[in-house]
């Protein structure tokens, strides 16, 4: 059984994958100084609430966009599982290319959902993820990443908003219960301007990505946000909430079980 782990800027999900299938997802928020020995304490107690066996995970595959964490992942795997865990770079065989300067720049996360968008659609691709940061990033139809976009997530938006206002009051992300963009109180106005104001952006990126392509590309979003936006813009053509997972899967098939 392979032990899947994405490590994010604020959660990071593991997961648990036999014979291609995802048979659980569990998540901890991301902390840096979380030991060896408190990952698996965690671990455990979520396996023995399923009914899970520890001894059946032979294998872990990892990805990270913070990199303090890596050393106790390692140290999980190694002490408690008896594997050295592959570790997702720009270095190893993703079976995609990179199409930039600097490919070691681009993040682990951005990396693996690319390799799955391109294994499950035809043709150029842009695939939101819904995270800590929005990421638009953009993969050719015969596979190498291009590039993309990085913008403030939005509940780091919510936040900064909040945080930084004196009289504007913490809100939910969700759009404003008219659903029209001219808010007729405080809430509703920052409800538009938060919700409507990041279809906006989705949209306008999505064109604008488009158009450097030279025509359509299929849109793919993931995160835990990408089916609330889905339901209020055309721009996205499929939802995919265990991208991730399912890319992380076929790297560590393509480079250690192949």
């Amino acid at each position: 059984m392979l032990l899947a782990i994405d490590v994010g800027n604020t959660n990071t999900l593991f997961a648990l994958i036999e014979g291609g299938e995802i048979r659980e997802r569990w998540r901890i928020s991301t902390e840096a100084r979380r030991t060896a020995d408190e990952y698996m304490v965690w671990l455990s107690q979520l396996m023995d609430i399923n009914g899970g066996d520890r001894a059946a995970i032979t294998d872990v595959a990892i990805a990270t966009v913070v990199p303090a964490t890596l050393f106790n992942l390692r140290q999980m795997c190694k002490r408690y599982f008896g594997v050295e865990p592959l570790v997702v770079t720009a270095q190893i065989d993703l079976g995609i290319g990179i199409d930039l300067p600097n490919p070691s720049e681009v993040g682990a996360d951005r990396l693996v959902n690319a390799v799955a968008a391109h294994a499950a659609y035809p043709g150029d691709l842009i695939v939101i993820d819904f995270g800590t940061a929005t990421t638009f990033d953009i993969i050719s139809g015969d596979g190498v990443y291009r590039g993309g976009v990085i913008a403030p997530g939005i509940n780091l938006s919510v936040e900064a908003l909040f945080l930084a206002s004196a009289k504007l009051p913490k809100i939910a992300v969700e759009p404003p219960p008219s659903g029209r963009a001219i808010g007729r109180s405080t809430i509703e106005a920052m409800q538009s301007g938060i919700f409507w104001g990041y279809v906006g952006l989705i949209e306008g990126m999505v064109a604008r990505c488009r158009a450097e392509l030279g025509g359509r590309a299929t849109v793919i979003a993931t995160g835990g946000l990408s089916p609330l936006f889905d339901r209020h813009t055309d721009s996205i053509d499929h939802v995919d909430a265990d991208l991730t997972v399912k890319g992380l899967a076929a790297i560590y098939a393509r480079n250690v079980q192949a």
